[in-house]
């Protein structure tokens, strides 16, 4: 008979980093050039006015101004009313504030 403990082998104990993905700025909220809305895996969202697709699938603002999420679609809706914003997203804002 053995007079010691046998060790036991562990299995399935390696974790791996979080990878912290999910909308960053919400509706509404203000977005500065650079700053990231959405991180993602695939292209769940597509970027819209404003708005890029990093390497890794992230979107990220062109501007400062306004995040808006039309359906799948991310827009940054500017703050400065002299940049020409697209017709389908001034009309698609106005019928959210009514």
């Amino acid at each position: 008979m053995a007079h010691k403990k046998g060790q036991g082998s562990t299995r399935n104990v390696r974790d791996s980093n979080p990878q912290y993905r999910g909308i960053k700025l919400y509706g509404g909220e203000t977005a500065k050039p650079g700053s990231i809305i959405v991180r993602q895996c695939g292209t769940k969202f597509q970027p819209g006015f404003l708005v890029r697709r990093g390497n890794d699938d992230s979107l990220y603002s062109t501007g400062l101004g306004k995040v808006v999420f039309q359906g799948r679609r991310v827009h940054v809706d500017p703050y400065d009313k002299e940049i020409a914003t697209p017709k389908a997203l001034r009309e698609f804002i106005s019928s959210k504030s009514n």
